[in-house]
């Protein structure tokens, strides 16, 4: 029996060597094969059917919230005091994105355009779109300062024909005319008479353009060679660099769409991407670790020197001519008018923005752009993108309307683009990249200290067993002894 009991014991020193051996192999080929999982997923195919669809449709809900800078003093602002201004919002509004047109090429890219449509949601917003605000009057104030080197003859001539059409320097409407645009006289006469001069042909909006419109044909690479480049831009409306800026680097197109970016990132990563709204590159950068509902991520915010001018960092001279850091010129590729991106509130920029206007108070919280990244994935998991409108407004002799305004750069609205992963995306996520590698981490630990503990029972056993064997041996041996002198004894 105790001769069984060793061989048994062998038997199970080998089950537990097999153990630790199997335990310590998934421990290299566990993350392999979730890599691999990773990359056949994040590719870009109809058959990934739940990254497809997130892809194609965005099922996460986008929400568009605008704040307006209401002018507190306009009869104050045209005798050239400071401007006053009273944040009023926000104006949410839910956000839905699909893209349409997907065509897949033979070098790995995929074409598409991607379609926009805002709702209001009242439920959301702090007040409602038939509030009224005053805000500077893009139409005066900004053709003013385009027009300023014209003959002073055609100064006052424009001069005329904004009274003609009774077009004062600030405007007073509704939340809903400002955002999506309002019937004005001028307009139509500038439509008229100088066509492609205003960037609408209909009601003139701060937003008019972005609703029921596309953000221009993409054309992204699909990963399927290299899943390295997975959705980053090949080209934008056929264009591989743009021509709105100085030079070749600050015309580059970086990056991505701005919606995913390639899986396996690291804190030495960066998220580049193009935006057609700023008509630029930009570039965020690693701050810190954390967590949503239980899964890691990656928070990347906007270096300080993102909007910062050609003077305090050189890589941006191409996007000048430059005012202050923090301010980002896109007359450019905006017809021409003086408008300006920023931070909201001059969050970042030179302090002497805040000094021209009342009202501001920047924080980072409140303020700072922000994208929140699964590692992993490239998976965006909770995304804040704001971004302000001002306008450069100065007095401009000839155009009475300008009256005395002391130059300044005024705030005009903010906005922010949010929307973050939940309800069943969150869950299989969760299932797929949380729980999944947990168990399979839990399971590879479990076989090597399963193994172990069973390789220390066994050779105890074993152990034991072969003691008694010599104990047996040995009480056999004595009894044999005994036996004899006995036999001897008797004879």
């Amino acid at each position: 029996m105790a001769v069984n009991k060793a061989k048994v014991a062998i038997g199970f020193i080998v089950a537990g060597v097999l153990t630790v051996f199997f335990g310590t192999a998934l421990t290299f080929v566990g993350p392999i094969i979730i890599d691999d999982q990773i990359v056949k997923n994040t590719v870009i195919d109809p058959k990934n059917e739940m990254s497809y669809t997130m892809w194609k449709d965005v099922p996460v809900p986008f929400y568009m919230s605008v704040y307006f800078f209401h002018v507190l003093n306009p009869k104050e602002i045209l005798n050239g005091e400071k401007p006053m201004v009273e944040q009023k919002g926000p104006y949410v509004y839910r956000k839905r994105i699909q893209k349409d047109n997907i065509t897949f090429h033979p070098n790995n890219t995929v074409s598409y355009r991607e379609y926009r449509r805002y709702y209001f949601e009242p439920s959301m917003s702090a007040g409602n779109e038939s509030d009224v605000v005053t805000i500077p009057n893009m139409l005066v104030l900004g053709a003013a300062v385009m027009m300023e080197n014209l003959p002073f003859a055609v100064r006052l001539m424009i001069s005329a024909t904004f009274k003609t059409f009774k077009e004062g320097p600030f405007l007073t409407k509704t939340v809903g005319e400002l955002m999506w645009g309002y019937d004005s006289g001028l307009v139509d006469f500038l439509n008229k008479y100088l066509p492609g001069m205003l960037p609408s042909s209909g009601k003139f909006g701060l937003f008019a353009e972005f609703n029921n419109s596309n953000t221009g044909l993409f054309t992204i690479f699909t990963g399927q060679d290299d899943i390295r480049n997975v959705h980053k831009v090949d080209s934008w409306n056929g264009l591989t660099q743009l021509n709105y800026w100085r030079t070749p680097q600050c015309n580059m197109i970086n990056g991505t769409a701005g919606q995913m970016w390639p899986p396996f990132m690291t804190k030495e990563s960066t998220l580049p991407f193009y935006s057609p709204d700023a008509c630029r590159s930009m570039e965020l950068v690693y701050q810190r670790p954390g967590k949503l509902k239980g899964i890691p991520l990656y928070r990347f915010v906007a270096p300080k020197t993102l909007f910062a001018n050609g003077t305090d960092y050189a890589p941006n001279e191409g996007f000048c001519p430059c005012r202050q850091s923090g301010l980002l010129n896109v007359s450019s590729c905006r017809h021409n008018s003086p408008v300006f991106i920023s931070h909201p509130h001059f969050f970042n920029a030179d302090p002497v923005l805040l000094d021209y206007v009342q009202g501001l108070n920047p924080t980072e919280d409140e303020h700072g752009l922000f994208i929140d990244i699964h590692p992993q994935t490239g998976v965006p998991l909770n995304v804040s993108i704001r971004l302000q409108l001002n306008l450069y407004m100065k007095r401009v002799s000839g155009i009475t309307e300008t009256g005395k305004i002391s130059e300044v750069v005024m705030p005009m609205i903010w906005f922010e683009e949010s929307g973050y992963i939940d309800g069943p995306i969150l869950n299989t996520f969760h299932t797929n990249l949380v729980i999944l590698p947990a168990v399979m981490e839990f399971m590879q630990y479990g076989f090597i200290t399963l193994g172990l503990a069973t390789i220390i029972i066994a050779a105890l056993v074993y152990h034991r067993a072969k003691a008694s064997d010599k104990d047996l041996v040995k009480g056999s041996h004595v009894h044999e002894t005994k036996e004899k002198s006995i036999t001897y004894n008797s004879e």
